[in-house]
């Protein structure tokens, strides 16, 4: 290594000492000196001698240029690109790459990206911000949604399981599999409809508690965000709340299921059906119970202009 290149190792192993405002400013200043330097001209002879009585004062440097002529070994790099070259050996030859960016949400599906695309992206950003929730300090799995984001409809329940939690999926337990025989009676498959939840997570239960619990209203509060961009992404033509606290977790409402259901309400333009929750049904199997649950939807599929046939419109009715 030259003297010149060691120099220049020692200028930047200071420099990277002092902070990054500090440092731009002492190659701000590096810079001058070395103009300045080049501006200078050389003497054109040696300055007398002086006394033996008076100590010899260190003389000046008469550039760089100079200094390098004197010294075969030094480097030919021009004086006017030090600075350059110090600004290069300051920035880092390894680093530590930072987390990929989690993509925003598009504004809407025309803004370029396929739904898809913009689900897989809402996903992301979604299942990154989960663990830092403070209401969901102790779930370690979560529950985005599932089905086509091109659907016309869109199922939406209050939250997960424990099987749920496991599958990583909505509606797979028994209450899951009875949603899935309503909709294929509808005349669509799984695939072809959009299921998701209010709560994201499968609520905690007290200690020395187990099974499942009702989302308190400061966790669906706390998803609901999501929920909307969800459903903003599909842009279904008509929402189907299962049970009451769906309902609630949608639109604030404490109101019971009989006096919602039957009837339609709205959720940011979008035609809202109340039904009773699948888990309710298997807690009461009466065919009185799963004929108001199928009369709403028969009102879903006449809302989206579905074929309904005869064997559809008797199902649950007394022989």
């Amino acid at each position: 290594m030259t003297p010149f290149d060691q120099a220049l190792t020692l200028v930047c192993e200071t420099l990277a000492r002092y902070p990054e405002g500090s440092v731009r400013a002492s190659l701000d200043s590096l810079e001058r000196l070395v103009a300045a330097a080049q501006a200078t001209p050389a003497p054109t002879s040696a300055p007398p001698p002086r006394s033996p009585a008076v100590p010899e004062p260190v003389a000046p440097p008469s550039g760089s240029e100079g200094r390098r002529a004197a010294d075969p070994g030094a480097s030919s790099v021009p004086p006017s690109g030090l600075a350059a070259q110090v600004r290069a050996r300051l920035q880092p030859t390894t680093s530590t790459p930072a987390p990929a960016p989690i993509p925003p949400m598009p504004a809407s599906s025309s803004s370029g990206a396929s739904k898809a695309e913009a689900m897989d992206a809402l996903r992301v950003r979604v299942l990154a911000a989960l663990p830092h929730e403070p209401l969901a300090h102790n779930r370690t799995r979560f529950v985005f949604g599932v089905g086509n984001p091109d659907a016309e409809l869109m199922f939406v329940g209050e939250a997960p399981g424990a099987e749920e939690e496991i599958a990583g999926e909505p509606f797979v337990g028994r209450a899951g599999q009875l949603l899935t025989r309503m909709i294929e009676a509808m005349g669509f498959s799984r695939a072809e409809v959009y299921i998701g939840n209010v709560l994201k997570w499968r609520p905690d239960m007290p200690p020395g508690e187990s099974g499942n619990r009702k989302p308190r209203p400061d966790e669906m509060a706390a998803c609901l965000p999501y929920l909307e961009e969800q459903i903003a992404i599909v842009q279904p033509k008509c929402l189907v709340a299962l049970g009451a606290t769906a309902m609630q977790g949608l639109t604030g409402t404490t109101e019971p299921m009989r006096s919602l259901r039957g009837r339609w309400h709205a959720f940011k333009g979008t035609p809202l059906m109340a039904t009773y929750h699948p888990a309710y049904l298997l807690r009461n199997q009466s065919i009185g119970e799963k004929r108001k649950v199928w009369e709403d939807m028969l009102q879903v599929l006449e809302l989206l202009g579905r074929p309904i046939s005869a064997k559809q419109r008797g199902y649950f009715l007394p022989k």
